[in-house]
Formats: C-alpha cells, sequence, structure tokens
C-alpha cells in the first residue's frame, strides 16, 4: 500500500505520481501512532522525501498502517493523493 501524488522536491524538480510509503510505524502510546513517509519516483529507487508524522491511533479500528494512510489523506500536503 502507498499513495500516489504529484510532489515537489526540495530542489524544486516536480515528481509526478510520486510513490509515498508508510515506514517505520510505532506505538507511542495506546491511542498513538509515529511513522515516517519516504517518497521515492516509483518506490525502487532511493526516497528524495523522508517525513515524520504522528497521529491518534484507534485500537478498535483498522490496522496501524491503514489508520496512518488515512490520517495523511486529511493532511493538505497529501492533498488529492491516490491509493496504489
Amino acid at each position: 500500500m502507498a499513495l500516489e501524488k504529484t510532489m515537489t522536491t526540495v530542489h524544486g524538480i516536480e515528481v509526478q505520481n510520486a510513490y509515498c510509503r508508510v515506514e517505520g510505524l510505532c506505538l507511542e502510546s495506546k491511542s498513538k501512532i509515529k511513522f515516517r513517509v519516504r517518497s521515492s519516483i516509483d518506490g525502487k529507487h532511493p526516497h528524495f522525501s523522508d517525513d515524520e508524522y504522528s497521529c491518534d491511533y484507534d485500537l478498535d479500528s483498522e490496522n496501524p498502517i491503514k489508520q496512518a494512510y488515512k490520517y495523511l489523506k486529511t493532511l493538505t500536503a497529501f492533498d488529492g493523493a491516490a491509493d496504489c
């Protein structure tokens, strides 16, 4: 699972359909998760972006990885991102 979105690197290069994958997820507490989002041109090449996020976690809901992707879709930075 990953998200696909047009992104701009820190060097100003626009990457169409960048592959954004949640990695390194860990439970901070019973109600919080922390994770990284690494973005690359296709999921096979080295990442050009590596950002850390945290969000609320519901033990009675979907698995934590799905909850992380769901949270990302609420952020302006991932507006319009599509599942891939």
